[in-house]
């Protein structure tokens, strides 16, 4: 009894421990070249497609299945005025990049756009964003055709003054 009460007491100091790692923050800079996989502060929507960390960059890419709503979700930011860039481009074809404030990242009702969706070439893309509350941001990627791909690279985030 005693074995199973400590386990759980363990388990359960695991959870706040790798929950307390993840603060709100007010500023992002992510290269993302450490990453073997997805951050544990970070988390993806993927649909049927795959998105994932991969050759010092962020990939989405669309397998046999374009039109997935695909999400790259941030830690949560404080709310305020930022300027969101990163660097975007995409494998052809036609594929747009979508900003939105996300209250609950397991519930899609509480998904607001904050930066219409912008077509994705070759360049790098800038956006002055304000979070009303503090949110997480999501980065929703339409890709249109099927083996498509979008990369995802050198994120920052800034308070806006």
């Amino acid at each position: 009894m005693r074995k199973l009460i400590f386990g759980g007491i363990l388990t359960l100091g695991g959870l706040m421990i790798a929950n307390a790692q993840c603060k709100t923050v007010s500023t992002l800079t992510e290269n993302f070249d450490t990453w073997k996989d997805i951050n544990s502060c970070w988390s993806v929507q993927k649909g049927k497609a795959m998105l994932y960390a991969s050759e010092k960059k962020i990939i989405f890419y669309s397998m046999n299945d374009p039109k997935e709503n695909m999400y790259l979700i941030t830690p949560k930011i404080k709310a305020g005025n930022y300027t969101l860039s990163l660097d975007v481009t995409d494998n052809g074809g036609e594929t747009t990049l979508e900003i939105l404030s996300i209250q609950n990242a397991l519930n899609p009702k509480t998904f607001a756009t904050i930066a219409k969706p912008v077509k994705i070439g070759k360049d790098k893309k800038v956006f002055n964003i304000s979070l009303k509350k503090d949110s997480n941001l999501g980065l929703k990627v339409m890709l249109n055709g099927v083996h498509q791909a979008v990369y995802l690279d050198n994120l920052s985030l800034k308070p806006r003054k």
